[in-house]
């Protein structure tokens, strides 16, 4: 079974040996919020509420992010050449791409790419 953000949320704070009164004030929220996303009650806190946990916790905000259930991009891109931002980007750093991906994409790019020099398009 997956970790949900709310178990991992409670377990943490646990380990830390730290009270819902604690993390809330640490995090600018309330102990009722805090206590309702440990229960799972909460279905899509705010990245920035995510943010203030993870400093008030000390664990990555990446792996909040991916636990609340954002996609979150790799930490560097495939290739050293920059990738723009938009929905593209962001779709190609969410996940890793198997090398048949990678032909299959490069293939379509560089037929789309001669349609449009060609006048086809």
């Amino acid at each position: 079974m997956p970790k949900s953000l709310g178990s991992e949320l409670a377990r943490i704070r646990h380990l830390r040996g730290a009270s819902l009164k604690v993390v809330s004030d640490a995090a600018g929220m309330s102990p009722t919020y805090l206590q309702r996303l440990e229960r799972d009650e909460i279905a899509s806190p705010s990245p920035n509420k995510l943010h203030a946990l993870a400093s008030a916790l000390e664990v990555p905000y990446v792996e909040l992010m991916k636990l609340a259930g954002y996609v979150v991009p790799r930490d560097k891109p495939t290739s050293s050449e920059p990738i723009s931002r938009g929905p593209l980007a962001h779709a190609l750093l969410s996940e890793e791409l198997t090398d048949e991906e990678v032909a299959a994409l490069t293939e379509y790019l560089a037929f789309h790419r001669s349609r449009k020099k060609s006048g086809g398009d």
